[in-house]
């Protein structure tokens, strides 16, 4: 009963740990970009990017942030997850598609793993379908429900 205590107390701390650095991470770039800082800006010239991308970019940023942070709202931290999936691997394509060095591919994808494990290890209040009642055949996937019903 105790190793399955400390089991959980160490997913509860690496969950944790991947959410607080995905969202500080997320949240520092995009405060970045709405104070159209110097190097956000020029980082997205040289990817091709108008300078106006970096206020869509940077609110959108802000509120993944601050969504996968809050209490509750299910539903929001699977876009939030989702939009953070989208950006991280849309910076890394965009990297390697300039030509920039590895450790401008490599970097967005650490950020990106980080934020699948604190996808991976969520708790039960921040899963969507685990508050709002939504039937579990709709949470468990079809590769699931197929192997429960052979």
């Amino acid at each position: 009963m105790q190793s399955r205590m400390t089991l959980m107390n160490a997913r509860g701390a690496v969950y944790w740990m991947a959410t607080t650095l995905t969202a500080l991470c997320i949240l520092s770039g995009g405060a970045a970009n709405l104070s159209h800082a110097e190097v956000p800006l020029r980082g997205l010239a040289e990817l091709g990017y108008p300078a106006y991308f970096a206020t869509i970019l940077g609110a959108w940023k802000v509120l993944g942030g601050l969504v996968l942070l809050a209490p509750r709202l299910p539903r929001l931290k699977e876009w939030a997850y989702a939009g953070i999936a989208f950006a991280l691997s849309g910076a890394a394509f965009s990297h390697a598609a300039v030509g920039d060095p590895a450790v401008k591919v490599i970097v967005p994808l650490v950020i990106l793993g980080l934020a699948v494990t604190s996808w991976a290890l969520r708790p039960a209040s921040r899963v969507l379908g685990a508050v709002t009642g939504e039937p579990a055949a709709a949470r468990i996937g079809a590769y699931a429900l197929a192997k429960a019903g052979t």
